[in-house]
Formats: structure tokens, C-alpha cells, sequence
């Protein structure tokens, strides 16, 4: 039976619309929410990137508060507020820190009904960044008791947050869900992307696909790349995300003092067929240092049916369970031999675990099963908070 009331508005805001496992969370739960349940509109602090487009594509109203990255700017605040005003959601739910901050106040000021905030980080080091990184999440820890709720997608992110003085009791576990169809595994993948690169159907491929941040320790996996060419040497490596480009600074810097067989390693920055680089791999591999909370690219490499190494930060050890390795942050040398291990399994080893880990993802987090539940969970919330649609 179809809803005889008007939708549930909810408004969605974010630090930007570039490519990254929040914003693609963001938008596999907004195109598969019912518009006759929900109607959702989403802002950006910055201009809309490839998500942005992608989302407006699918008939979703896409806003922008036009600011500048690094670049904090007191006029957005009025903007937003503006903003709320106008479209009067029922629900503003944020994402990432400085959205969670940003949203806390101007929705104050225009009298939302429904706050939401939602944590996509375990515990992060922010010596790593921005004095004002850290200064945010220290307000917001403080202010954590004025929301309705907050969102986790992690165990580990919860503890991590309610150690800093997020305020537990408003925390609600909302895992990540993942396309089981959009990522498979595929063949024809495997073989095309060997004939992109130049290299044999039969090469081993081991890839990193992220976006160049401190929290990912691009430097590990360069180095337990030359460790794993010393024993395997007939390996190929591939790297691909946002700033994984020579002609970044920061990270052909990375390959000058780490310097890996240019023959054996494709650097292909950022990409859009995620999905055909993940089905092609032979391993995947996770080396961040911290601050995951349950990582977007180890579930959709999974579900390729990939096996994966991973280091022990966040939910990662969770996720992939029986099917991969898990190994210690910052540890090149056990890196290298776990990724060596998982190449030296025999065949009926390694379609095992392939099948296994796309079983577990599907089992546990499809992204059909998730959004249903993330619905049910707006609609509920708004009816027990005396929200009327």
C-alpha cells in the first residue's frame, strides 16, 4: 500500500562530493530510498564533485554552499541556514566532521526538528592534519548531546568517539552496505584490465585503491611492494585515487624514497570503473595507519570475490574475518609476506576464500537489506519524535 502522507523530508550534508566511501554511502542510500516515503535533497559544503553529478542524475536535488577547502567561512553558516529554511527538512542528517559541526549550528538556528550526525572514522591521528580538524571534533564531542542521534558504521568507531566524549547513549550502529551486483567478480574484468596494462592473463596483480591521505599509508605499501618483488618477482602492483598521481609532489616524493620497478607498477590516479579495477586484482590491499571505521573499498573488493590483506585499524579485521590477513599498521615487513602468502595459495585455496568473502559481504551488509533498514530508521525516528510529514 502506498503512503497516504506527504514524504519525509530529509536533508543530507556533506563536506564534499568527490569520490570517497562516505559519499558513496551517501548516495547508494539516497537512490534507493522510496520518493514516496522520503524525499532527499543534498548539500555540499564545496562545489559537487563526480558524486554530486551522479546523485543529481538520479533526480536528486543537489545544493552547494560553495565554500573552499582548508578555507573556513562564517557567510556558510548563514548560507545553510538559509538553505533550511527554504526546503524545511524534517531531518538534517550530516556526514564527516566539519559537515556534523556546521550543520549542529545552523540547524539550530533554523529549528530543525530532527539533528543527525553520522561517524565514518575510528580513532584518528590528527597530528596528521589541520589544527582545526581536531578543534572540531573537540566541540563536537561537547555539543554531541544536543543531536537526536548519531550514526556509527564501526564498532571501533564508537568506542573510539565515546572515549573523546561523544555522548554514547545517541550512538546507533549503521554498517555500510554494499552493490553486490555493481561489484563482482568478473572475468572479463580480469582480462581486460591485464591487456590495459600490457601484462600477461596470468600475472599477479596486487592493488591499493585510495585517495592519497595520511590515514592510508601509501608509504607501507610502497615499501612492502620492494620487499614482495624480492620474493615474488614476477608481481605486478597497481594504485589508483585522488592525488595517487607522479605529478603530485607529496606522492612522487613517496616514489623517489621508495623507489619500486616503474615495469611493475601502474599509477592510475583517480579513476571512475572501480569496480573493473577491483575485479581484476589477484590481492587487495589495505595498509592504512588509523581512522577507519568500516572501510567502503575493503567490502566492495570482497565482493568481487578479492582477497584481501588488511591492517588491523577500525572494523577491518571484521569485515574480512576468515577470508584474508590482517596484519599490524606501519608494518612493511608482516605486509609483504601476508600479500606473499595469499599468492602462494594453491587454487582450491584461493576460490575458497573468494567465495567466501563475497558470501560474507551479501550475508551480512547488501546494500538492499541496509537501505531498507536506514529508511525504516528515518521514518521511525521521525514518528516517535512527533514529526509530522
Amino acid at each position: 500500500m502506498k503512503p497516504t502522507t506527504a514524504p519525509l523530508r530529509l536533508m543530507h550534508l556533506i563536506t564534499s562530493l568527490n569520490v570517497g566511501g562516505a559519499q558513496m554511502d551517501l548516495y547508494k542510500a539516497v537512490t534507493r530510498f522510496d520518493p514516496e516515503r522520503i524525499s532527499s535533497t543534498v548539500v555540499s559544503m564545496v562545489s559537487p564533485g563526480k558524486i554530486g553529478r551522479l546523485i543529481e542524475d538520479q533526480g536528486i536535488p543537489v545544493l552547494s554552499l560553495d565554500m573552499r577547502p582548508g578555507r573556513p567561512n562564517p557567510l556558510a553558516l548563514f548560507r545553510l541556514v538559509g538553505i533550511l529554511k527554504r526546503f524545511r527538512p524534517h531531518i538534517l542528517q550530516t556526514y564527516l566532521y566539519h559537515a556534523d559541526l556546521l550543520g549542529f549550528l545552523a540547524g539550530r538556528l533554523a529549528r530543525v526538528p530532527i539533528i543527525l550526525w553520522n561517524l565514518k572514522q575510528s580513532s584518528m591521528d590528527f597530528t596528521c592534519y589541520r589544527r582545526t580538524s581536531g578543534l572540531t571534533v573537540w566541540l563536537c564531542a561537547r555539543l554531541s548531546r544536543g543531536v537526536k542521534g548519531i550514526l556509527v558504521n564501526s564498532h571501533s568507531g564508537l568506542k573510539a568517539h565515546a572515549l573523546l566524549g561523544y555522548d554514547a547513549e545517541r550512538m546507533v550502529m549503521a554498517p555500510n552496505g554494499f552493490e553486490m551486483t555493481r561489484f563482482r567478480p568478473n572475468l572479463g574484468s580480469y582480462r581486460e584490465v591485464r591487456e590495459e596494462l600490457g601484462i600477461s592473463f596470468g600475472a599477479r596483480l596486487v592493488g591499493m585503491l585510495a585517495r592519497f591521505d595520511p590515514q592510508k599509508d601509501h608509504e607501507t605499501f610502497l615499501k612492502a611492494a620492494r620487499l614482495i618483488l624480492s620474493s615474488h618477482p614476477e608481481t605486478y602492483f597497481l594504485m589508483a585515487g585522488n592525488g595517487v598521481t607522479r605529478d603530485n609532489p607529496a606522492f612522487a616524493e613517496l616514489l623517489r624514497a621508495n623507489p619500486v620497478d616503474p615495469a611493475r607498477l601502474f599509477i592510475l590516479g583517480e579513476r571512475s570503473d572501480i569496480p573493473r579495477l577491483l575485479a581484476s586484482l589477484d590481492v587487495f590491499v589495505s595498509s592504512s595507519a588509523f581512522g577507519e571505521g568500516m572501510p567502503t573499498v575493503i567490502g566492495e573488493a570482497m565482493a568481487c570475490g578479492v582477497p584481501c590483506v588488511a591492517t588491523a585499524v577500525g572494523d577491518s579485521g571484521l569485515m574480512v574475518g576468515e577470508t584474508g590477513l590482517l596484519v599490524r599498521p606501519r608494518a612493511p615487513e608482516e605486509l609483504a609476506r601476508a600479500v606473499g602468502k595469499v599468492l602462494s595459495w594453491p587454487p582450491a585455496e584461493r576460490a575458497r576464500r573468494s567465495k567466501a568473502a563475497r558470501t560474507r559481504i551479501q550475508d551480512r551488509f547488501d546494500i538492499s537489506k541496509i537501505a531498507a533498514q536506514l529508511e525504516a530508521f528515518y521514518l521511525d525516528l521521525a514518528a516517535t519524535s512527533g514529526v509530522q510529514a
